[in-house]
C-alpha cells in the first residue's frame, strides 16, 4: 500500500494512504460558499461535502471522517467535523450527510461535537487574512466502534481515532476572507 503524501501538519503518525475524492471539494482549491459556516458573521450553506474513499487495508472495521483547520489561530487548530463509527462497508458520504437533516448518514455513525459545539459539520469561518487549509480526512480504523459518545470533546475523539488508525487519506481545500 502506498505511503501517505506529506500532510499539512506533522503531528500525526505516518500510516498507509487511503484515496479520498470528492465531487464538491479539491486539494488547494477554494471552498464554495455551500461549505462555509452560516454564523459567526458568515453566510454560507454549512453543507458537508461529498466524500468517497478507497484502498482501505485488510482489518478495517470502521471509518471516521474529520475536518480540521490546522491554521486556526487557536494554538491547537479547529475541529469542523468529527464523525466516527461509520460501518466498514460504507465508502462514500453524499453531500449534506453531515449537516442539516443528516440525509445519507449511515446507521450507527456518531457525530461528536465540533469546536462550534454542534454535533454536525460546521463550515469554514476563518478570520480575515491568509488562506486556511481544511483537511477533510477519512481514517480507516481497526475497531468496530470507538466507544465514545456524541458529547466527547473533539480532541479526545481525535486521540482515539489516531490510536486506532490503520490508514488515512484526505482532500485539503482552502478558504479565506
Amino acid at each position: 500500500m502506498p505511503k501517505q503524501p506529506p500532510i499539512p501538519y506533522d503531528f500525526l503518525p505516518e500510516v498507509p494512504w487511503l484515496t479520498v475524492e470528492s465531487d464538491d471539494v479539491r486539494d488547494g482549491e477554494r471552498l464554495s460558499d455551500d461549505h462555509v459556516f452560516d454564523d459567526w458573521g458568515m453566510s454560507g450553506g454549512n453543507v458537508s461535502p461529498h466524500l468517497r474513499w478507497s484502498g482501505a487495508p485488510e482489518g478495517t472495521r470502521s471509518y471516521a471522517v474529520t475536518c480540521f483547520d490546522p491554521d486556526a489561530p487557536t494554538g491547537s487548530g479547529f475541529w469542523h467535523w468529527v464523525l466516527f463509527d461509520i460501518p466498514a462497508e460504507v465508502t462514500e458520504l453524499p453531500t449534506g450527510a453531515g449537516s442539516g437533516e443528516l440525509k445519507g448518514l449511515p446507521d450507527g455513525a456518531v457525530h461528536s461535537r465540533n469546536d462550534y459545539s454542534i454535533k454536525q459539520y460546521g463550515g469554514a469561518a476563518p478570520p480575515p487574512g491568509s488562506p486556511h487549509r481544511y483537511l477533510f480526512a477519512v481514517h480507516a480504523l481497526g475497531v468496530d466502534a470507538l466507544g465514545l459518545d456524541p458529547d466527547t470533546p473533539p480532541a479526545v475523539v481525535g486521540f482515539n481515532i489516531t490510536a486506532n488508525t490503520l490508514a488515512r487519506g484526505y482532500v485539503a481545500p482552502v478558504y479565506e476572507i
